[in-house]
């Protein structure tokens, strides 16, 4: 029997997000969830991916991925069920020299298939700062810097918090990005941006060297993008750990 694939999205929920330090973050998130069903089951896919998904609210987060697609297969009889959660999670942050704090906001997201058990593939978007070095060799003073964005996915094979990932992807620009400075803190990430230049490759090449040493990653990828200041296009660079080495995990 032909199968159909057939699901809800956009839909947005309030949510609650283990936090690293043993808090609960509360945000808002949008899911994306569809399933691989019959002609049979096309009317009640709506209905009954809503109601498993209020039955979750609030706590929808990775740990109950498993559990739910579980029942949304059983629930429909699908083959498959795939479900994609995207969220703003915020970490307070100290401004380099001021100490001053405030929130970034990254944005992050989960995604899983019944196929692979629901164990949930986990992605974080890093903004950073790029400072060109070709710009700084050949400029008598200054060069040209622009924000970037980093993100990363990953296959964990062990929990690993959203905010290691970030400060992962966070430690392999020219300088960090934040959401509040004072003047001391300008000068030190201006500073400190210049005396690290690197290209969108740079970066991406960083960020993978430091996932490949992680033991609790199986496969990941790291793609950078730069919105260059004084180009009308951006710079991007991708890396992925399956062309790294012959033996890596399939994603």
């Amino acid at each position: 029997m032909s199968q159909h694939t057939v699901g809800i999205n956009q839909f947005t929920c309030p949510v609650r997000i283990p936090e690293k330090g043993g808090g609960v973050q509360h945000t808002v998130a949008t899911i994306d969830l569809q399933a691989s069903v019959t002609r049979g089951r096309l009317e009640s896919c709506v209905s009954t991916m809503v109601t498993l998904l209020g039955r979750f609210l609030p706590d929808i987060h990775a740990g109950i991925f498993p559990e739910l697609l579980s029942e949304i297969c059983c629930q429909l009889q699908a083959a498959e069920a795939w479900l994609t959660m995207r969220f703003p999670y915020f970490i307070a942050k100290k401004a380099p020299v001021s100490g001053t704090i405030s929130l970034m906001e990254y944005q992050c997201a989960f995604t899983a298939s019944s196929a692979a058990g629901g164990e949930p593939l986990l992605s974080v978007v890093v903004p950073v700062t790029t400072l060109c070095p070709c710009s700084k060799e050949i400029s008598a003073a200054g060069a040209h810097n622009q924000r970037a964005e980093i993100t990363l996915a990953v296959r964990p094979l062990a929990l690993i918090w959203l905010e290691d990932l970030i400060a992962m992807a966070e430690s392999c620009g020219s300088s960090e990005v934040y959401a509040l400075l004072k003047r001391p803190d300008e000068k030190y990430v201006t500073e400190r941006a210049y005396a690290q230049p690197m290209f969108v490759e740079d970066v991406a090449r960083k960020v993978a060297q430091k996932a490949m040493t992680h033991t609790d990653i199986a496969w990941f990828t790291v793609g950078v993008e730069s919105f260059e200041s004084i180009h009308n296009h951006n710079a991007y660079a991708l890396v992925d750990s399956r062309d790294l080495k012959p033996d890596a995990p399939r994603g």
